[in-house]
């Protein structure tokens, strides 16, 4: 899904904003890793948004690499790829939301099979909120 077609018209808020997010993203994965998560969710708070993958399952190499033993080394892979894919992600959240993204964190974990993408943006997002708590200097 392109993201510009999305919003070409006005911004996107609440559940259709957070489902243009996890289908965008996906579709981006479908597109340049050749495969996709089964399940994809999409959580937003106040200037915070975060991106949970489940079950993408391994490709042939992956899966190779997890039999002999090395499963970090498929971690580190697919960290590899989320760095090669940065930009493409943030400029899709950038696009959505209508804010600039400030940091990118992107987190694979193997067994469950569990991504995470994080994105914080430079001020929140109305009708999704949180409540900070300061220490008083």
């Amino acid at each position: 899904m392109d993201a510009q077609q999305v919003v070409r018209s006005r911004p996107l808020g609440g559940g259709h904003l957070l489902a243009a997010i996890s289908t965008s993203i996906v579709g981006i994965l479908r597109d340049h890793y050749g495969r996709g998560p089964m399940k994809a969710k999409t959580y937003a708070l106040d200037d915070i948004i975060v991106v949970v993958m489940r079950g993408s399952g391994f490709t042939p190499l992956e899966q190779t690499i997890m039999d002999s033993g090395q499963p970090e080394r498929v971690v580190s892979m697919r960290e590899d790829f989320q760095s090669v894919m940065a930009e493409r992600y943030k400029r899709t959240i950038e696009v959505l939301t209508r804010r600039k993204v400030l940091a990118f964190l992107s987190q694979a974990h193997v067994e469950p099979d569990i991504t995470m993408e994080i994105f914080f943006i430079d001020r929140p997002l109305e009708g999704f909120g949180a409540v900070e708590i300061a220490q008083a200097p």
